[in-house]
């Protein structure tokens, strides 16, 4: 049986809004990363034969297939193409999947998969909401044909309210969530402190460690938050951040292994996507960790770790109850409410450190998924070596 392994995983410190990364151009940022993977792994660049990259909102400066000018502009060779995904928030974790398929298939040996988003200069949905297209017309809007109409209606179609949905279905606390949002933070800083993630992160520039945790959040503070909607339970403290970043690992097939001299680190052993209601959006995640599992023929007692992305903290304490998963091997190095959201970058971000955590831990099967719009969810599985 074929097999698609991880060989090399590397991301950037994570951004904050307008902070030390805000002024990079994103393909700089994912040049950044791309450079350093080749340089660690010590494959010959010329060696790969696909660069597949998550990115969305691709206008300005992410425009134009990032992928491929992410790799030209980090110096690497010209023969090698690249080709930009985009299913939302899991959009790197997709690009693994179409590397590893691809590897798995042995049509291709060496492929790069990562992503990268500068949330600074192209904001969240910037592309949907543009008034008017370049002839002059309104623009309708992603969920607005009649089609969709006829199917959902009116009703709103964004995260804020699914958020507050899975809140309202799961019987989720305001207070609950900051208890939560708490832990996100105070894990993030203690791996910090400790090191977890130096051996993960390639400083750019000056940014040398991520920038979201807050050391002196506190309960009391985010009591004082309003919420994001009218009546709503959410706030801007159990969110994710608005972030920028850029991450990236390297798939080898068998052949690949053994021709390059290369040590991997990690075997893909599952991966799967499903979808559910796009309205609610974000709770996709539930079923389709059932459905993983279900066909890997595991139960969640046999993963050692999960990497579930925080894009609020409903969507996890929704997830954990649900699977009854046991929260101390859920993020344990906080999340995306603490440690940023790049969107287009989160998906290979997530998976690089649940790689390094896996490898200090010991552990041996590490569960990854996200929730992506429109109702989706990535579930990618990986086997320490």
């Amino acid at each position: 049986m074929a097999e698609a392994y991880i060989v090399e995983a590397l991301r950037t410190p994570v951004g904050r809004r307008n902070g030390g990364l805000a002024a990079v151009h994103p393909a700089d940022l994912g040049a950044h990363v791309l450079k350093a993977l080749m340089e660690r792994s010590g494959v010959d660049p010329a060696a790969v034969e696909d660069v597949v990259f998550g990115c969305l909102d691709t206008v300005g400066p992410q425009a134009g297939d990032i992928a491929r000018t992410a790799w030209l502009a980090a110096g690497l060779p010209e023969e090698v193409p690249g080709v930009t995904v985009d299913r939302q928030c899991g959009s790197s974790q997709q690009a693994v999947h179409f590397a590893a398929q691809a590897v798995l298939s042995g049509t291709s040996d060496l492929v790069v998969a990562g992503g990268v988003q500068n949330m600074s200069q192209v904001p969240i949905a910037f592309a949907s909401r543009q008034a008017v297209d370049p002839l002059g017309l309104p623009e309708p809007g992603p969920y607005a044909g009649e089609g969709w109409r006829a199917r959902y209606g009116d009703r709103p179609v964004n995260q804020f309210h699914g958020a507050e949905l899975i809140a309202k279905k799961w019987d989720i606390s305001r207070r609950a969530m900051e208890e939560f949002a708490l832990r996100s933070h105070q894990r993030a800083v203690r791996a910090i402190d400790e090191g977890r993630f130096d051996r993960e992160t390639v400083a750019y520039g000056d940014v040398t460690h991520d920038e979201g945790p807050r050391r002196d959040t506190t309960l009391e503070k985010m009591a004082g938050l309003q919420p994001l909607v009218a009546d709503g339970r959410l706030t801007a403290a159990v969110s994710s951040q608005v972030s920028d970043g850029a991450s990236a690992m390297l798939l080898a097939s068998e052949r690949a292994v053994r021709e390059h001299g290369l040590t991997p680190r990690a075997r893909i052993h599952h991966l799967s996507v499903r979808g559910e209601d796009p309205i609610r959006m974000l709770s996709a995640p539930i079923p389709a960790t059932a459905y993983a599992l279900k066909k890997a023929g595991m139960a969640l007692d046999a993963i050692d770790l999960v990497e579930i992305n925080e894009a609020f903290a409903s969507v996890v304490l929704a997830w954990l109850k649900e699977t009854g998963a046991d929260p101390d091997k859920v993020n344990v190095n906080g999340g995306a409410i603490a440690l940023g959201h790049p969107l287009g970058a989160t998906g290979t971000k997530l998976m690089t450190t649940l790689l390094h955590e896996l490898e200090r831990t010991g552990g041996r099967f590490g569960l990854q998924t996200m929730c992506e719009g429109g109702g989706q969810a990535n579930v990618t599985i990986i086997e320490r070596l």
